[in-house]
């Protein structure tokens, strides 16, 4: 049976450049089944569900639904649950976590400063602390926005809870179904497709010691999809692996190309050009679709502009 999943894979579709964009994402912990839109589409009051959505909008906030992998009772009582807050921009990130939280409580937010990177509102208002547990992954499950989430993404994510793996959650919607299995590591906002476990828990590894492993990897999200091809670019041209040290400090130009200057912190910086692509030949964005060309994201140059050479190539 063909699925979107494998036409992406098959036709040699690229990742990079390819992740949901947030800079802070809110996670709230909701167990029971999960319509496509999941915050109005659950065991969450879908009045709270709508606020919050409508609260994000603009903000670079993205929110999503979390659980644990496995079966989930169709419960209908509200009670408190685990929530999370995670900035991902490099060098001034966090993850704060209330264990026990009230999601009703969210709604006092300020959007737009939890977007920039201020974690007061989020801690008074749950009673959050700072994240001190193992890298977090979330696993995109949701079978009803396309059914290659649920088909490969909870064996995925059933695999990594049943091995040991700490962290690990099932997450509402990451974008990009045809890129199914797809995950997101917390704290540094990195999104994979195509994932397996093997490959994640190489992640997860190199996270908890402050490293980024590329293979796989679709792109940060605290960047618009420009700068997330031209920061993992410059990663691999230069074969750089710190977490934390890449900035995207620049995009300029428009749609269909963008010159994007990247910056390290001991002083090197890059200028990538950055075109937007379709992907040939036409195939379904997702299962039950019509065909279409996704854009995708090439990297058509990497120039040094301070700090020397780098390798030739992107």
């Amino acid at each position: 049976m063909s699925t979107c999943t494998s036409a992406s894979q098959g036709f040699g579709e690229p990742l990079a450049g390819t992740a949901a964009t947030a800079r802070t994402w809110l996670l709230i912990e909701q167990p029971g089944p999960w319509g496509a839109k999941a915050l109005t589409q659950s065991r969450l009051d879908p009045g709270i569900g709508g606020a919050l959505e409508a609260a994000a909008r603009g903000t670079g906030v993205r929110v999503a639904l979390i659980r644990r992998p496995g079966r989930h009772a169709d419960r209908h009582r509200a009670g408190r649950r685990r929530m999370y807050a995670a900035h991902t921009v490099p060098g001034a990130g966090w993850v704060r976590e209330a264990p026990d939280g009230d999601p009703a409580r969210l709604l006092d937010l300020d959007f737009t400063a939890l977007g920039a990177g201020d974690p007061h509102g989020f801690d008074l208002h749950t009673g959050a602390g700072a994240h001190r547990g193992a890298p977090l992954v979330l696993v995109c499950t949701n079978g009803k926005r396309d059914r290659c989430c649920a088909l490969r993404g909870r064996p995925l994510a059933h695999e990594l809870a049943a091995s040991g793996t700490p962290g690990v959650w099932e997450v509402t919607h990451l974008g990009g179904h045809r890129f199914s299995p797809t995950a997101l590591v917390l704290p540094y906002g990195y999104a994979y497709g195509r994932a397996d476990a093997p490959l994640l828990k190489e992640v997860l590894t190199a996270v908890e010691r402050g490293r980024i492993v590329t293979e796989g990897c679709r792109g940060g999200s605290a960047w618009e999809r420009p700068g997330q091809a031209a920061e993992l670019a410059v990663r691999r041209a230069v074969r750089e692996e710190a977490a934390d040290v890449l900035e995207v400090v620049r995009t300029e130009g428009e749609a269909p190309r963008w010159e994007v200057t990247v910056s390290h912190v001991d002083g090197r910086s890059w200028r990538v050009t950055v075109a937007r692509g379709a992907s040939l030949p036409p195939r379904p964005e997702s299962c039950g679709g019509s065909a279409a060309t996704p854009a995708r994201m090439d990297v058509i140059a990497v120039r040094a502009v301070a700090g020397g050479p780098v390798p030739s190539g992107p």
